[in-house]
């Protein structure tokens, strides 16, 4: 198998949590940047980390990188490289763009030019002047930035965050990348209990489980390069036999999820089943001012509602209050808090221990981080 140049794309400020995933898999010669992580690896790599990557939204081939001033530029550096050792006579070749800080700012006219240079190119290789494009899909996408272009391929399809579980959703749910994140730098582990009070459609609950058991976010669903010849059946076959050996399916976990709306309950109930965890986790209806935490060493990770989206800022407000009432005697738990107020660290009754700016879509937040006094935090966080 060949060596390639791969990139795993992300939300900003996720980049350290994606890249320490790619290491965990096996993969260490990268270079991280803002929004993607690029590393080397092979086809079987393109099934694994699609597979397993949790933070991620996409998985791409990089195809080539140059200078591109000139439509003229554009054109013969996208004829240069080798389009054909991937993409078969009739596979559909569809070009996304996107331009920053470029010569080159006419977006569709940059997808016509890169379309015009791949069709040259295939027709060197296949000796033909017309491509049916009736067969598999392989998206390109030309993205110029400061006046360089990057070709890549994506080899995902829909982004990584569809898991395949969540069939039914609520109003301004949480990516289910995102909420891998959010335990993910919680540090929580499957000996410890989790508790969501906002759970809404069971996001934070139902990625903790897939953690807590060492199930692959990948394996319920399909990706675009299943159906390329250059990543056989064999390879996937591999990548998911791999993946279902490391289960580990007889931890118990102490995972629960609460929420004052009865319809999100169900929703999440829903999206617990589906995932095949609806006996591993307890979800209930419930409002935050009766929430109860048992146990001493605890983690309580959550996103509360915003006031932004749902339209209620007063109600987002009493919540935040509410959640930190009955926080303000639970020393022995740890609090991760995702919201864009600023007074969270006032309703908590003290300073955070860390804070992180993240983007929940498009919204700013800041990733409240509140240790316990258990001894997971005495050493340095993630």
């Amino acid at each position: 198998m060949a060596s390639l140049q791969l990139i795993a794309t992300c939300p900003m400020g996720l980049e350290a949590i994606v890249a320490r995933e790619i290491k965990e898999l096996g993969y260490e010669d990268m270079q991280v940047e803002n929004g993607r992580i690029t590393f080397k690896g092979d086809e079987l790599a393109i099934c694994r980390a699609n597979l397993w990557l949790r933070t991620a939204d996409r998985v791409l081939v990089k195809m080539g990188e140059f200078k591109a001033l000139t439509f003229d530029e554009l054109f013969e550096g996208t004829k240069a490289l080798s389009w054909p050792d991937w993409i078969p006579e009739s596979g559909e070749f569809p070009v996304e763009g996107r331009s920053h800080k470029s010569q080159l700012s006419s977006v569709p006219a940059c997808q016509g030019i890169v379309k015009k240079a791949i069709v040259e190119k295939m027709k060197q290789r296949y000796k033909r002047e017309w491509f049916p494009e009736n067969g598999g899909r392989y998206v390109i996408e030309v993205s110029l930035l400061n006046d360089r272009a990057l070709l890549t391929l994506d080899t995902t399809g829909p982004s990584l965050h569809k898991r395949g579980y969540r069939k039914l959703v609520t109003e301004a749910p949480l990516k289910e990348t995102m909420a891998a994140a959010l335990i993910q730098l919680s540090r929580w582990r499957p000996d410890r209990p989790l508790y969501d009070p906002f759970c809404g459609s069971g996001t934070i609950p139902v990625e903790a489980a897939l953690m807590g058991w060492n199930i692959a976010p990948g394996l319920r669903r399909h990706f675009s390069a299943e159906s390329w010849p250059r990543v056989s059946e064999e390879l996937w076959e591999q990548a998911r036999e791999e993946a279902y050996d490391a289960v580990k399916d007889d931890i118990p976990l102490e995972i629960t999820g609460s929420d004052i709306d009865p319809n999100a309950i169900e929703v999440a109930q829903a999206a617990a089943k589906s995932a095949g965890l609806a006996k591993e986790l307890k979800l209930k209806v419930l409002p935050v001012a009766k929430v109860h935490l048992s146990g001493e060493s605890g983690c309580l990770i959550t996103n509360p509602p915003y006031g932004e989206r749902l339209g209620d800022k007063d109600e987002a407000t009493f919540a935040l209050r509410d959640l930190g009432s009955i926080l303000l005697t639970e020393d022995s738990w740890s609090t991760f808090v995702i919201t864009p107020s600023k007074q969270m660290e006032h309703y908590i009754g003290r300073p955070a221990n860390k804070k992180r700016k993240l983007f929940n879509g498009r919204i700013e937040c800041t990733y409240y981080q509140f240790f316990g006094k258990g001894p997971l935090y005495s050493r340095d966080s993630k």
